[in-house]
């Protein structure tokens, strides 16, 4: 009886008289005896006794379920169901994804961007209560997905980004621009851009630096992380065979990367393979916790109207039987 309550318990007290009545049952049917004595009839003596005469105790069966049950109605049984009012403090974040040719570099598994996708998502569903949005950006930037709570809609657009979407490049002060532009008329107590990207910004009209003073203004906190082992990294490479991996140097411009971060009041983090990128994620996760209050009410559903009905379809039983079947048993 998993959420059920009874509206009138007290009444469940009379549940004590049941056993009351089967022990009396017991032993009443212990102390009749019915014995006929007559000369010349000892075979009848001889006769066994019918399955009809034990059957006949069904019907005390059917009738002390039935007062049970009875007694169970008047308790009012209600099924409860609880729910949870949640209202968070207002947390919207925008992820800002570098796609650039360079996060098919293999120095994470499977490389950079599928990495960078997978513990996103994990960092997305950990989060259910705040607005997040999601900006690419490569050569040049757009916004795959605006703020929004319907974080299944999100997680299928982060996982449809593939490098090469758009022209190639790394255009790090456009993308963190189009991100502001995403979030700055948010109406939230605290705004987050999370850029991540592997490379040294080389494209766009806007640099760095600027994105990130227009960010300040709006009052946007920007977490950055440069991704990419130390030293050399298997970069893809387009050759006459094809796409080939090649040990070249890993370049982060970790100075700008650092820059941005102080600048909005932010923090700079330095990914070298997945577990590392992972731990970065809960950190900022922990960093930005959203507040949350929650409110418990709960709606109650009347329950009494099966167990009257099987109570009264026992009555109906018994009494039907007791003038039919057992009437010369009873």
């Amino acid at each position: 009886m998993n959420g059920i309550t009874f509206a009138e318990p007290f009444f469940l007290y009379l549940l004590v008289v049941v056993p009351a009545i089967v022990v009396f049952y017991i032993v009443k049917q212990q102390k009749v005896t019915a014995s006929v004595r007559m000369p010349g009839l000892q075979s009848f003596a001889e006769a066994g006794t019918t399955f009809r005469h034990y059957l006949r105790h069904i019907l005390f069966a059917f009738r002390t379920i039935a007062v049970t049950l009875l007694i169970i109605v008047l308790a009012r049984p209600q099924k409860t169901d609880k729910f949870q009012d949640v209202s968070t403090e207002g947390i919207d974040i925008v992820l800002t994804q570098d796609i650039s040719g360079s996060m098919l570099a293999r120095d994470f598994k499977p490389d950079r961007l599928e990495a960078a996708k997978n513990i996103a998502t994990e960092f997305i569903s950990g989060r259910p209560y705040d607005r997040i949005g999601l900006v690419v950006f490569s050569g040049e930037s757009f916004t795959q997905c605006p703020l929004t709570t319907d974080h299944a809609v999100l997680i299928n657009l982060l996982r449809e980004i593939q490098s090469g979407m758009i022209e190639d490049g790394t255009a790090i002060g456009m993308g963190l621009a189009t991100a502001v532009n995403r979030i700055k008329d948010s109406e939230a107590k605290s705004k987050v851009i999370i850029l991540l990207t592997d490379g040294v910004n080389n494209k766009g009209e806007i640099a760095p630096a600027t994105a990130a003073g227009i960010a300040k203004t709006f009052g946007i906190r920007v977490y950055t992380i440069g991704v990419g082992t130390q030293g050399t990294a298997p970069y893809p490479v387009q050759t006459p065979y094809g796409i080939q991996y090649q040990d070249m140097p890993v370049e982060i411009d970790e100075g700008i990367l650092q820059e941005i971060s102080q600048t909005t009041g932010g923090k700079y983090f330095r990914a070298t393979d997945n577990d590392s990128l992972e731990k970065i994620y809960k950190e900022i996760d922990k960093l930005e916790k959203s507040k949350i209050d929650v409110k418990q009410f709960a709606r109650k559903e009347e329950r009494y109207l099966i167990p009257a009905l099987i109570a009264f379809c026992m009555l109906v039983f018994e009494i039907v039987a007791r003038n039919t079947i057992f009437k010369n048993l009873t």
